[in-house]
């Protein structure tokens, strides 16, 4: 189970291959300047209900990994995220599409 640090303020655990195809999307867009939303759902241990946090450059991020190993990525699914985080709604984690023959395995390797 990863973390993401946000602001020093906030840290909240995801799987590691779900945190690493964020860390692919969020990085993008902050690498262009582009401020966004990303919202998901709480896990049931914190009140299952939804949280939002405002993404921009000027706001510290940390990743930490629980694996060793980047998990395999699937472009589809990074894909997909980019598209979620370009609504208004901003980025949001949708259901890993199935990876077409020919990509890399996505099996978590950590």
């Amino acid at each position: 189970m990863g973390k993401l640090f946000y602001d020093s303020t906030l840290t909240v655990d995801f799987d590691d291959r779900v945190l690493a195809h964020l860390q692919i999307v969020i990085g993008a867009k902050l690498r262009r300047g582009e401020s966004f939303y990303f919202s998901w759902k709480d896990d049931p241990a914190v009140g299952d209900g939804r949280s939002t946090i405002w993404l921009a450059p000027n706001i510290p991020l940390h990743y930490k990994y629980f694996g060793s190993r980047l998990p395999a990525l699937n472009r589809d699914w990074i894909l997909a995220l980019s598209a979620s985080s370009n609504s208004a709604s901003g980025l949001q984690i949708v259901p890993e599409p199935q990876q077409k023959v020919g990509g890399s395995s996505h099996e978590d390797e950590s």
